[in-house]
């Protein structure tokens, strides 16, 4: 930490002590989260900090295992830090706009067991064209973290084969390019190869996933698939579509994706919405621990 930021940082506690009062736990607790933050930016000043630098660091943050609730508390100890950098030295840029605080509280999202998804994957009968374009319709959610309506509105040409990416309208209508793996790429043209045109029967259709009446997929046909296709692999327990969108996010982590590069990928507006996954990612590294471990 430099003596530059160590002296604002002492300026800023002097001035919210005369202020407020605050104990000297508060006042240590303050210090320790703005050196936290002038330690990880390196050469650089905390009055220099960026939006970019503060995701990079809650990003950091909750790969080190620390909950919504001690990311929110820091978050408010940088935004009253900042806030008196441009009362009172006129700071232009401050990297705490526009971010929102960690959410609390919020049920954890259910995942499938890597294992779980490679049985309800297998589970079609892709010797029928309804299986194969089932087929094709899971491994492309899984392949990419889609939203159930994401994925049944699709058309045609929002798929790339040959770059291997699709375009995806997301929520507020915000587009994204999602890379597609070579297993689902491999799924979707034998989709688009042998089963599609059977569905049609020369009709005609924009949408990419079709039923046997020429029409698209809707969100509870592809919910009903799903289902059949769980009790087909042997799935007890209740599963939904979304399950695996957040089966995604959570095997992407588990196998040491960064959170920010999910974010990205799942479309999400805010890194705190993403960060829930770290916790299920956890948990699984925990049950692992525990199974595998001669002290688990």
């Amino acid at each position: 930490v430099s003596d530059e930021d160590q002296a604002t940082i002492e300026r800023f506690l002097d001035s919210i002590w005369a202020e407020d009062g605050l104990a000297r736990n508060s006042l240590e607790s303050y210090r320790f989260d703005l050196l936290a933050f002038s330690a990880f930016l390196r050469d650089r000043a905390l009055s220099d900090a960026r939006r970019d630098d503060l995701l990079d660091y809650l990003s950091y943050r909750s790969r080190l295992g620390f909950s919504a609730r001690s990311n929110a508390r820091m978050l408010s100890c940088l935004r009253r830090f900042y806030g008196h950098l441009k009362s009172r030295q006129g700071l232009e840029h401050d990297p705490t706009e526009r971010i929102e605080h960690p959410r609390q509280g919020r049920p954890l999202p259910k995942a499938l067991t890597e294992t779980e998804v490679e049985r309800l994957l297998a589970a079609p009968d892709i010797e029928t064209p309804l299986g194969l374009r089932d087929r094709a319709m899971l491994e492309l959610v899984y392949a990419c973290g889609l939203r159930v309506s994401e994925l049944v509105g699709l058309e045609v040409n929002q798929v790339n084969t040959r770059a291997g990416v699709v375009r995806v309208l997301g929520k507020g209508d915000k587009e994204r390019l999602v890379p597609v793996g070579e297993t689902a790429l491999d799924w979707l043209d034998h989709y688009l190869q042998e089963a599609r045109d059977d569905l049609l029967k020369g009709r005609a259709a924009i949408a990419l996933f079709v039923t046997t009446r020429g029409a698209g997929m809707t969100r509870q046909a592809f919910w009903h698939a799903v289902r059949r296709h769980a009790r087909a692999a042997g799935i007890s327990r209740p599963i939904s579509p979304h399950m695996l969108r957040h089966s995604f996010a959570t095997h992407l982590l588990n196998n040491g994706a960064d959170l920010r590069v999910v974010q990205l990928l799942l479309g999400h507006r805010d890194l705190s919405t993403t960060q829930i996954y770290t916790y299920l990612s956890q948990e699984s590294l925990q049950d692992l621990h525990a199974e595998h471990h001669p002290r688990g």
